[in-house]
């Protein structure tokens, strides 16, 4: 039991994977202009991440070693369209806000990392477990962005105007991809002076 609750524990904060590992970057940087956009993905990441690495853990001794890569790629893209048909046909309007988005999900590092270095070597409960803890770590991490970004930005919460807030107060930068940037480094930042685990050489 200890060893399970590490594996989904351990990524929302000592091994996350965007403030630690430095994967899934680019869709923080994207999709975090709106709390809302930002928890779908979230929702879709882990739905995405948690199947696939189970059904790669339940196939992993029957995948020949050399089509592996391609393997979880057709995996990880069937979740993915099954997905995505589902946002179109019950939430069009953010489907279509979303863009790409979700597709690229498909690329996203943490996916196709998670499948190759857990999945492949471990039974499918801890695979779960793994899949669970490092999406729910990338969406905290992308909901505590789109939170900074809305908030100083807009001076919305998902999408509801907060009460003692002026629009003169809003900041022009926090709703373009600079200000993500800065608000990622500023949380990676105050993580690790928090944990004490810093790069060394």
């Amino acid at each position: 039991m200890a060893k399970s609750k590490e594996i989904v524990v351990d990524p929302l904060s000592d091994n996350n994977p965007i403030t630690v590992q430095m994967l899934g970057i680019c869709s923080a940087l994207a999709v975090t202009a709106e709390v809302i956009a930002a928890s779908v993905l979230s929702v879709a990441v882990i739905v995405v991440l948690t199947i696939s690495n189970t059904v790669i853990s339940v196939m992993r001794n029957i995948i020949p070693s050399r089509i592996r890569m391609i393997v979880e790629m057709a995996v990880i893209a069937s979740l993915v369209i099954v997905v995505d048909q589902v946002l179109k046909a019950y939430m069009y309007d953010l489907s279509k806000q979303l863009s790409v988005f979700v597709g690229l999900i498909i690329t996203n590092c943490i996916v196709m990392g998670r499948a190759e270095a857990f999945a492949l070597q471990n039974p499918p409960l801890p695979s779960f477990l793994d899949g669970l803890g490092n999406a729910l770590g990338y969406s905290f991490v992308l909901i505590l962005v789109a939170t900074f970004r809305e908030v100083l930005g807009a001076g919305t919460f998902a999408g509801i105007e907060i009460p003692f807030w002026h629009p003169d107060m809003n900041n022009g930068l926090a709703i373009l991809p600079p200000g993500a940037f800065i608000i990622i480094g500023v949380i990676i930042w105050v993580q690790r002076s928090i944990t004490k685990k810093f790069e060394t050489e």
